[in-house]
Formats: C-alpha cells, structure tokens, sequence
C-alpha cells in the first residue's frame, strides 16, 4: 500500500472525490496524518452501528462531517504536494483509542498488534533469530500440496525466507476453491476488501463482494507478484506421503500430468488442500440412472444450457443461495429441494460496484485503505462471538442462543417478512427454527424475490430418489427436469482425502482421524507426523466471521517460525506431544459446548457424525492470533542431528 502518494488531482476534483468517503474512516486518516487531539473529541464521534452494513456517515451531523472533509482536503492537498510530512506511527494505546473512537466502541488494546498487520501497517512475518548458512537453508526442502490461497501464501513467505520449496497442484491452473467452482455468481461472502492478503490489498476490487473469477485473478496476480507460480507444478496429485524416522524425510509419491508416478522426498510438508475441495455426492437412489446432466456446482459443465430448462436445484445452501438468481432468470422452470431452511442477511452492498471515488481513496489517500479495512475486520469478527454463545439462564433455547441471538432473529425475520411481501405461503417453508449462526448464515442474493417468481418452485419435503425423468419427493411426487444440479457443499469433515498420509509410527491419519474425526493441535500439527503441517486445517474455519485469509496468514507465520528455529537449532524433526495436542482438544470441545452450532438436535456441516465440532473454531479471532504467534517447542517432541 502507498503511503506517500503523490497525485495532479485537482483541488476541486478531490473535494468532489472526498463526498463519497467513509466519514469515520476519513477521520482516522485525519487524526493519523495531523495527531490533532481535537479530531477524537466531540463533536467528531461517530456513532455505535450495530446494522449489517455501516452508515457511512458514522452518524455524525451533516455540518460535523462537513467539517471533517474540509480539513482532510487541505491535508491531502498538502501531503499530495510534498509540504506535510507522515508522522510516524501511534501507539498501541493510541491507536485503540483512534479504534474506539472510530467504530464508538470500545477497542481493547489487545487488539491492536492484530489489527496493525491486518491494515498492512505492521509485519506478521517471524524473524531469523540466528540464520543459518545458506547452503544449510536451501537442503531444506519443502513440499507445498496445494496452490490456492494458502499454498501461494506458504509458497511466498518460504520464498522470502530462501527455504526451498516445491508446489504440487491437482488443477491445470492455481485458485483452489476459485478455480474449480465455476457455477453462476460464485463468489465469496467476505467483504473483499478484508478477504485479500494483509501484505498485498487490492485497492481495484470492482465490487464489495466480488466474484470468484475476479478473486482468482486477483490470486493469479500475487503469485506472478511474488515470483512463485512458475515454482508450482500443475496436473500434479499426490498419492501418498510416508514419513522414515531414520532419515527424517517424507518419501512422497506424486501422479503426474501423463498418469506416470514419481517419488520424491521432503524435510517437511505443508498440506494447503482446505476443507472445500472435494464435493459431497449425496446417496440418493437412482442418481445415476438420470437421461439429462446432473452434475455438482463444484463440477459445472463449461457447456450446459440453463435456458429454457426445466432444472432441479438439490440443496440450499451457500452455493445454492448465490446461483439460483440467475438459474431462474434462464430456466424455463426451477425446481428447488430443501432440506432446511437458511438465515439470510440483508444485502446492501452484496451487488454494488466500488465506485471511482472509492477506487480513488483507496489508492490516493494515506492510511484510508488500512483504515477502511479495519472497520470490516472489527464489524465481521469477533464483536459476533457475543451474538453465538449459548446463554444456560436464556428462556427460549429453541429459537436463540441468547438476548442478542434473539435480536438478531427478530432482525431477520422483520427482513425475511418484508422480502416475501404477500406471499405468505412462503412463510412456513422459509423461516428457520433454529437459532441464527446455528448454521452457516448467507449473505441474501435475492433469495426470497427469486422464490416469490411465477417459474420457481420450493419443495420441502426429503428427495426420495431419482428417475430417468426428474426428482420424487418424499410425498411421492415426480418432478420432471431437464438438468438436476447438486448444491450439496463439500466433505469438510474429510480433511486430506483421499491422499494416504503415514506417519512415523505406521500409522495413516485416515486411522488416527476415522472416516470424520479430524482434530491437529492448533488446527496444524498432529501427533506422530513430524515435520508435516496443514493449513486451514481442522477447527480453522469460521463460523462466528472473518476472513480465511487472516486464518491462513496467522497459520503460516506459525509455520515458518516452526521451520526457522528448526534450521537455527539444527533440529531435523519436530512432533506435537500428545498430552499437549488431547488437552488443546479438550479446551477446542468444551467451547464448542457453549456455542451455539452445538444446540442439541441441530445438523450442520461443521459437526461430524457423532455430533463432534470439527470444522470451525470457537476462539476470538485474536486468541488464534496469539496461540500462533510464536510456536513452544515444549509442546513439541524435538530431534536433533546426530
């Protein structure tokens, strides 16, 4: 990000530009580049917002945001001509005051090394303590499986550091999840301006939830960046992975693009394979004997022909929500089957483009972007862990997790109500009876005006099977349709599948894990498997908001301070002991137990089979921060060269 721009932008043109400005985000960048104390007093306070998206007002006064424009023109004008100088940075304590004031809350200290690095204000990377030679680093060869969003990130920061590394990807391009899901308005429910690399903003998002060929750009464009992509070997799966105590190496058999295998070996591995890479076939009798194309959004068919189809939709969830605007907008008729209903947030800013103001504060003012950024990590974070924990006094478990769970719901049903207007017949089928957040909740791409269409259909009773001609639901009704899509999410409880990964001891992590009972210390390490790491690994998800991206940056860092002192310390593998990885387990089960996804009777895709939590985190975004800040080794088993 420039923090020292310099811009031939007229003084009228930006008091123009300066209208469209976050008023609270601007105040900050006031405070920041002037240190006048007057700018964090009254009447400068924005207001408390507790709504789904921010008034960019900050609910101050016309005259007072007037006031703040004013004098942030004169500043920008100043810096753009050379005249101002940037102080140098505030203090933490200083900058959680900046924080409270801008978001009218109250910003814990504790926050602010966090918030520092995502607004790219301040390093989250370790440092050599004592770099061995150079010969010593690049023998350390390092396996990247995976070239999505982590794996690039890993990829980089390795890069950085000159540790070997080779990156395997099973696609024939990188993106990961944003390369294979190709299906109509697939996109990301992340504010985008937080959903990027902390180190590497995108001041040019087109809009404030972009779509995924344009975050795939975005990743394509980092890799470039960072001088990785042409390190990453395409059409390239790995089979298995087998640890030799002996050596301390992973022996690691790859298929490569012409079905031949190859067998390499590696100090260590990071697995960057995800928990949304592999897409679950629901077992319904007859799917295969289906005359017309059925297919996974995850697999969509670069050739199918939506319009003037009769097409079933199988599922209703993330993936369901973003494509079936447009599904119904071609398909002669839809016919969507529904398990259980979803919650929906309002979506004020999920079509809007990011306009050339905007575009132009980003890139033109100091400080605005990470500011701005701020707002979204502050407003989709932690300030919702309140909002899910189950209250054991709260009278109406059944329906909320608590009094601000309720507000919520009755948030959302004022909002669902208003949306469904006079089709009241919808009511029944659409509003949920379980508690907001006790699944995933989406952002609304319309959902209920598309369901209100003379050429939809919502049908709640269980599918049945599957004939040559359409759908039979439970009430023995056959559906005919052209084209059966299966928007029935991924196996996030089957992390690393189908790959066989051994340890140490002989023993597979399909062993260790069961068919669904993932579990790592930290969500990376797992006992009997030295020196191999996952990202975005068990219990990394977020359920509560945030972004994977911050996870995954948290995760790496981590990562390469393992790997570091590995190097300094002349240690050739590291193990996670199992009394520390059983106790982090115990304490990561009994927060899930006070959360809300863990309502007895409730079925989501964060549980396994047992009812067991193993796909979100329950922690505060800035507890993870902290517990991967910098590894203990005395958590961990140490080998040293002999």
């Amino acid at each position: 990000m420039n923090l020292y721009p310099r811009t031939d932008t007229p003084r009228e043109e930006i008091a123009r530009i300066l209208q469209a400005a976050d008023v609270p985000v601007l105040l900050m960048v006031l405070y920041q580049l002037t240190r006048e104390a007057r700018w964090l007093q009254p009447p400068f306070q924005p207001k408390r917002d507790i709504s789904f998206f921010a008034d960019e007002s900050g609910g101050m006064p016309e005259e007072v945001q007037a006031e703040v424009r004013a004098a942030a023109l004169d500043v920008l004008c100043e810096v753009h001509a050379g005249v101002r100088e940037i102080p140098s940075p505030p203090a933490d304590e200083e900058v959680s005051r900046m924080m409270s004031v801008c978001m009218g809350e109250i910003i814990p200290v504790e926050y602010v090394p966090m918030m520092l690095e995502e607004m790219g204000l301040r390093r989250r990377d370790p440092d050599w303590k004592a770099k061995p030679s150079m010969h010593e680093v690049e023998d350390f060869q390092v396996l990247v499986i995976g070239a999505g969003m982590s794996g690039i990130l890993a990829a980089f920061k390795l890069r950085e550091a000159g540790i070997s590394y080779q990156i395997v990807e099973k696609n024939p391009r990188l993106g990961g999840t944003w390369y294979e899901n190709r299906y109509p308005e697939v996109g990301c429910d992340v504010p985008n301006h937080f959903y990027s690399y902390s180190f590497r903003p995108n001041p040019d998002w087109s809009g404030y939830y972009s779509k995924g060929e344009e975050i795939e750009a975005y990743l394509e464009r980092c890799a470039m960046e960072f001088g990785v992509r042409s390190d990453i070997r395409f059409q390239t799966e790995v089979i298995s992975a087998h640890h030799h105590t002996a050596s301390a190496r992973w022996e690691v058999m790859l298929r490569l693009p012409d079905g031949q295998q190859e067998t390499r070996y590696f100090n260590a591995v990071i697995s960057a394979t995800g928990q949304l890479n592999r897409p679950k076939i629901p077992d319904i009798q007859g799917l295969e004997t289906f005359k017309g194309p059925a297919f996974h959004t995850a697999r969509w068919p670069e050739n199918v022909t939506l319009e003037g189809k009769r097409v079933a939709v199988i599922g209703t969830g993330a993936s369901a929500m973003q494509l079936v605007r447009t599904t119904a907008e071609k398909a002669a008729q839809l016919t969507i089957f529904q398990r259980s209903p979803q919650w929906a947030i309002p979506s004020r800013d999920y079509h809007r483009t990011v306009s050339a103001e905007k575009k132009w504060l980003f890139h033109h003012v100091p400080f605005y972007l990470g500011w701005y950024r701020f707002t979204l990590a502050w407003r989709f974070s932690d300030q919702l862990l309140k909002t899910i924990e189950r209250d054991p006094q709260w009278p109406h478990p059944e329906r909320s997790a608590n009094y601000r769970n309720d507000r919520h719901r009755e948030r959302l049903t004022e909002y669902l109500l208003s949306e469904i207007g006079e089709r009241t017949d919808l009511i029944p089928k659409v509003l949920p009876d379980y508690p907001p957040y006790g699944k995933r909740i989406l952002v609304d791409n319309e959902w209920f005006k598309t369901l209100k269409r003379d050429n939809v259909s919502l049908v709640t009773e269980n599918v049945l099977r599957i004939t040559p001609k359409g759908v039979v639901s439970a009430d023995g009704v056959e559906h005919e349709v052209d084209i059966i899509i299966l928007a029935t999410g991924f196996e996030a409880t089957r992390l690393l599948a189908p790959m066989e990964v051994v340890g140490g001891e002989g023993k597979s992590l399909r062993e260790v894990w069961g068919e669904d009972d993932a579990a790592a210390y930290l969500g990376i390490t797992v006992p009997g498997f030295p020196n191999f790491f996952c990202l975005y690994g068990p219990n990394t998800n977020l359920g509560h908001g945030g972004s994977i991206i911050m996870i995954a940056e948290c995760q790496v860092r981590y990562v390469m301070a393992c790997l570091m002192r590995m190097l300094e310390q002349d240690i050739v593998a590291i193990d996670c002991k199992p009394e520390v990885h059983e106790e982090f387990k115990r304490r990561l089960d009994a927060e899930h137990a006070k959360l809300v996804w863990t309502t007895p009777g409730l079925v989501n895709w964060y549980r396994n089979q047992a009812g067991r939590v193993v796909s979100v985190m329950p922690w505060r975004l800035v507890d993870y921060w902290t517990f991967t800040r910098e590894p203990d080794f005395e958590d961990y088993a140490l080998r040293r060269r002999a």
